[in-house]
């Protein structure tokens, strides 16, 4: 089982950007990348079927259809999905928008277009950690992409989880 990170953009060059950001971690986790809401749906599916999960979604707003908060908040009730960590990616959520998207989606964070890829890079460190840790899964397969210090506390905490 592989982690899954889904990116939901519709602008080409943004997605470009972000594959670019997140290809650090392509050697241990699954970068897909989405079009629109049902792009993702349909990505979403193909990811279960060949048994890998959805660790993290990061998600523009502004989508055609479908807005990313509102998929976001589908989210929230797919079994498949309601365990992914949520990260809004975006520069033109409205703060209603952004309300709707913390209580209703249950986002994890947020982070502003334009981004650094630094801090792009460790908050999906830190989301994939959050993900592993929050439903025991055994970190060392992952250990890569995660943050290490986290990972190897939980690991000496746990000996199960290696």
């Amino acid at each position: 089982m592989k982690l899954a990170v889904l990116v939901v953009e519709d602008e080409a060059p943004v997605r470009a950007a972000l594959a670019r950001d997140l290809a650090p971690f392509a050697s241990t986790v699954r970068i897909e990348m989405a079009e629109d809401v049902e792009d993702a749906k349909a990505v979403v599916k193909e990811i279960v079927e060949d048994g890998d999960v959805v660790a993290l979604i990061l998600s523009d707003h502004r989508l055609p259809g479908v807005s990313g908060v509102d998929f976001l908040i589908e989210t929230a009730k797919d079994p498949r999905l309601s365990k992914s960590r949520k990260v809004l990616v975006t520069g033109q959520a409205g703060h209603e928008d952004t309300i709707r998207a913390i209580n209703l989606a249950q986002i994890n964070h947020y982070v502003a277009k334009p981004w650094h890829p630094e801090l792009l890079q460790m908050t999906v460190r830190s989301q994939l950690t959050d993900f592993v840790l929050d439903n025991d899964i055994k970190p060392l397969p992952h250990l890569a992409a995660l943050d290490p210090a986290r990972a190897m506390d939980s690991m000496r905490l746990n000996t199960d989880a290696w």
